[in-house]
């Protein structure tokens, strides 16, 4: 148990991290930092393990979490298109300025490797699908913006200080432990709970690489044990392109509601009008390849929504 890695997952109390600790914990010892201001109401197992109340905003609340660690998984960011179009300035700070405060840390800390979580689409901007790693990086959002700096500054570190920085470019993520989200798959559950009409910003035609949870985390997991150079970046995606409509559609059919009320509305700036990812790399380079299709995944998606349905506040939501 002693001799196991030390690794640190920053926003470890997050939808993901919940999911993502739950995976590490096998086979790692894993601590968690988190200042638990959009932290997941459910999913947390991790009583017994090392929850570091920190901001990775302010650096010295950093110094005790990342003593000691050998790899870091820095999930901590702002990931909203949305919300960094209403305040591009708190997005930068957070998703900049925060990845910046947590490698240094690292670099303090002696840490070997350090995991970035990036993003696809909204990096990479308007471009003909499926994009990969030498597509080039137009952003449209400020979010997009804020996690080319993030990998910029990840790159810098890799070369500047040998810290082996492995950047992944996560699809749009769904799966358990999902409900304080404000992704489509989350708003669009949520209206079907509430008897709410499913609303689209635009026509529907807008498309998305949606990737399980548990394929995204045992990604993750690969990039931690691969013999990789710092510097490098990844697809994490499913590789398969899905309209919003189409999402919606199988939400209605799982739920037993085919012909449920599907509402049209403007589009919205900042949100890429197609994207869908190619994962080759990751497949050649350390094996990953997604196991869940979109009907399965989002059918335990629903399954676990319904489950926590009495537990889960069914508020509306508007970020989709």
């Amino acid at each position: 148990m002693n001799n196991r890695p030390k690794t640190l997952i920053t926003g470890g109390r997050g939808f993901i991290g919940v999911n993502l600790f739950q995976k590490l914990s096998e086979t790692r010892n894993v601590r968690i930092l988190d200042n638990l201001q959009r932290s997941s109401p459910s999913g947390w197992v991790g009583e017994e393990t090392a929850m570091f109340m920190g901001d990775i905003l302010d650096p010295p609340s950093l110094e005790s979490a990342f003593d000691g660690i050998s790899d870091v998984v820095h999930l901590a960011a702002y990931g909203s298109v949305v919300e960094s179009i209403k305040d591009p300035l708190a997005n930068f700070t957070v998703n900049a300025q925060g990845t910046l405060n947590a490698l240094q840390s690292a670099v303090s800390a002696g840490a070997k490797r350090f995991i970035f979580a990036s993003t696809g689409g909204a990096l990479i901007g308007n471009t003909t699908p499926p994009v990969n790693e030498l597509a080039l990086p137009k952003p449209i959002s400020p979010y997009g913006a804020s996690k080319l700096c993030g990998e910029a500054y990840c790159h810098a570190f890799a070369k500047s200080y040998g810290l082996e920085t492995i950047c992944l470019r996560f699809g749009n993520v769904y799966g358990p432990h999902s409900a304080h989200k404000k992704g489509a798959v989350t708003v669009f559950i949520k209206a079907l709970m509430n008897n709410e009409p499913i609303v689209i910003y635009g026509s529907g035609d807008a498309s998305r690489d949606y990737i399980h949870v548990d394929d995204l985390c045992r990604g993750i997991g690969m990039a931690l044990e691969a013999p990789l150079k710092g510097g490098d970046v990844f697809h994490l995606a499913s590789g398969r392109e899905t309209t919003v409509l189409e999402l919606a559609k199988i939400l209605c059919k799982i739920s037993g509601k085919p012909n449920y009320p599907i509402k049209f509305k403007s589009p919205r700036t900042g949100e890429v009008s197609r994207n869908f990812a190619d994962y080759a790399k990751a497949k050649s380079t350390f094996s990953f390849s997604p196991t869940w299709t979109i009907e399965d995944g989002l059918a335990q998606t629903w399954e676990w929504y319904m489950k926590q349905s009495e537990s889960i506040i069914l508020s509306k939501t508007t970020d989709s």
